[in-house]
């Protein structure tokens, strides 16, 4: 069972508590050398892998049509049929989406996608076209695309039921843990929502760390209210909300007494101290962590099977021209 580090929100410092474990990738996609770098080879090209699957024919980005005849091998440039008309299929030649376990991964989706954005019911709030934040967003959407993609393959090779996982509309605060990018995907993604599931499967809570954080948020009782009859009913009311002159005479009163004033007659049944129900931390924090610890896995799985390609990094990629933090 694995446990989670989560914030101490009382001001405190952190909970101590032993942190999430990296999750690695199942052992047949990296335990192999991946092989010496092409030295020939373009900068940000993955190196060469020996796993003769990678080698292996198939499609580009799950496009039939674009059939890769060699999935790297250490070259370069990637031979294609199809609409491709079998040229080179470069690194950076404006086609590829990216590389994924050194299989390359074709753009056409991302402009579909890209298109329907801009033709939905909320262009209008989208960046101009060839503009930093419109590339921005290009980037954005890509990194998206490749998430579903590695989730997808992750799936199939755990042999995952896809259908199985529901449609899902993450609150704020999950969205923000997650990322944008992340979170997008898995919202889109019924692969991304079925890996999660299966990723974050043994992640726990220990009991006492769901016991410090309720001492550390809990709130002060309510005030006393006090439980009345009328004509119409009963009810519970604190003393402030009711009229100055009703209160007064109800306090001065006491319980079981019956007050008519300004012409409402109240009879004063008892005091009652509401008990507000406790939230469920232990459900909080655990939702919490299995996010902690999807996100833990994901950057690790992305760092070691995926490639981006030049103007397809990640938005926040400092690397890339366009990332400029402004007000």
């Amino acid at each position: 069972m694995a446990s989670a580090h989560l914030p101490h929100r009382g001001g405190g410092g952190p909970v101590t508590a032993a942190h999430l474990p990296s999750m690695p990738p199942p052992p047949d996609r990296t335990s192999a050398d991946p092989g010496p770098r092409d030295p020939a080879a373009p900068a940000g090209v993955p190196p060469a892998r020996r796993d003769p699957a990678a080698r292996a024919p198939g499609p580009v980005g799950g496009d039939p049509s674009l059939t890769s005849t060699d999935a790297l091998n250490g070259d370069p440039s990637v031979t294609v049929t199809g609409p491709l008309g079998g040229e080179p299929f470069g690194f950076d030649d404006g086609r590829l989406l990216g590389w994924l376990d050194g299989r390359p991964l074709g753009r056409g989706d991302l402009q579909r996608r890209l298109a329907a954005l801009r033709g939905g019911p909320r262009a209008s709030a989208l960046p101009e076209p060839g503009s930093a934040e419109d590339r921005q967003l290009t980037r954005w959407v890509a990194q998206v695309m490749l998430t579903e993609l590695l989730c997808r393959a992750e799936a199939a090779e755990r042999g995952l039921d896809t259908d199985a996982a529901a449609p899902v509309r993450l609150d704020q605060r999950a969205a923000v843990e997650l990322g944008s990018i992340t979170a997008a995907a898995f919202e889109g993604s019924a692969a991304v929502r079925a890996v999660y599931e299966a990723v974050t499967a043994d992640v726990t809570v220990p009991p006492e760390q769901v016991a410090v954080y309720a001492a550390a948020v809990s709130r002060p009782e309510g005030p006393v209210e006090w439980r009345l009859s009328t004509p119409g009913g009963e009810f519970d009311a604190a003393p402030g909300t009711l009229p100055g002159r009703l209160a007064d005479a109800l306090a001065a009163a006491g319980p079981g007494a019956t007050v008519t004033v300004d012409g409402d007659t109240v009879t004063f049944l008892g005091t009652r101290r509401p008990q507000a129900e406790p939230p469920p931390h232990d459900r909080h924090l655990l939702e919490a962590a299995r996010r902690l610890a999807f996100v833990r896995w994901l950057d690790h799985a992305r760092a070691h099977r995926l490639r981006s390609v030049p103007g397809l990094e990640h938005p926040g990629d400092p690397a890339q021209p366009d990332n400029h933090h402004r007000h």
